[in-house]
């Protein structure tokens, strides 16, 4: 019996190529041709400054790893799921500012980030000390976007000492504990010696005789 081999041109082998091919198989990639970062964004953070609760709680991460090449797009991914979730309470002109802002950083969802891991430990602080370190952020990224290739950054990453940190902690229980760090201890000893005294005073006597 013959068995005939199956025919291999040209154009199979061209539909192989390309069945393979990176990016036919959704390799994530994050550069930039062009900087997403527009030179007046400062100016969209001082409108929202001039009209937000400065002590308004959020949280940040406490633990996110310190990578000179991805730390920043880090922290803007963090920022702005912030940023999300301020526009869904907010009010219909905040929420104006907040687009905004949101606006100035919405370029990292063009990056396939993965959500972020579960080592990641948060405290809390003010919505203005995010506001500042997202400027701080858009700043440092603002001459280097384009010259970076960020696909290595996909993934947030927790410091290599993260597991013995302890875990995130309530704002109460965060209260209590800096109460209680802050607290003097209630002085047991000196209420000891003052319950034995008046026995003390009479054994004393006794042993004078």
């Amino acid at each position: 019996m013959t068995v005939l081999a199956p025919a291999w041109s040209p154009a199979t082998s061209l539909l192989l190529l390309l069945l393979l091919s990176p990016g036919l198989r959704g390799t994530p990639h994050c550069t930039f041709n062009h900087s997403p970062i527009a030179s007046n964004f400062p100016d969209a953070f001082r409108d929202l400054s001039d009209h937000l609760l400065l002590d308004y709680p959020v949280t940040v991460a406490s633990n996110l790893q310190d990578d000179e090449l991805c730390g920043a797009m880090w922290r803007l991914v963090l920022a702005q799921s912030w940023m999300i979730r301020l526009k869904e309470v907010a009010g219909s002109k905040m929420q104006l500012l907040l687009n905004t802002v949101h606006t100035q950083i919405h370029f990292v969802s063009d990056c396939s980030f993965q959500p972020p891991p579960s080592c990641l430990r948060y405290v809390q602080t003010n919505i203005s000390h995010l506001l500042q370190d997202t400027l701080e952020q858009l700043d440092a990224l603002k001459s280097q976007i384009r010259k970076r290739n960020f696909s290595s950054c996909l993934e947030l990453q927790c410091q290599t000492d993260s597991s013995t940190l302890l875990p995130p902690q309530s704002p109460r229980a965060l209260e209590a504990t800096a109460l209680g760090a802050t607290a003097l201890p209630t002085p047991q000893r000196p209420l000891l010696v003052v319950l034995l005294l008046p026995l003390a005073i009479p054994l004393l006597q006794l042993a004078a005789v």
